[in-house]
């Protein structure tokens, strides 16, 4: 089960950079005045980050079948 455990924490590392990009995306926003494509990225980048915590989720469930 430690693979399941190896997967979910790396998982969890990307899960960080996705949201450390959500925020580079906000940041960009508020400098822009034009920020449409931000927004759009921003949106996808949510997206992205919860599916990976589900998936950590799902992993960490794992080792308890």
């Amino acid at each position: 089960m430690a693979h399941f455990d190896e997967m979910a924490d790396d998982v969890a590392a990307v899960e960080q950079r996705v949201s450390d990009a959500i925020f580079d995306a906000v940041r960009e926003q508020m400098r822009d005045d034009d920020a449409a494509q931000a927004r759009e990225l921003e949106r996808r980048l949510a997206k992205v980050r919860r599916s990976l915590q589900k998936a950590e989720a799902l992993l960490r469930g794992a080792r308890d079948q």
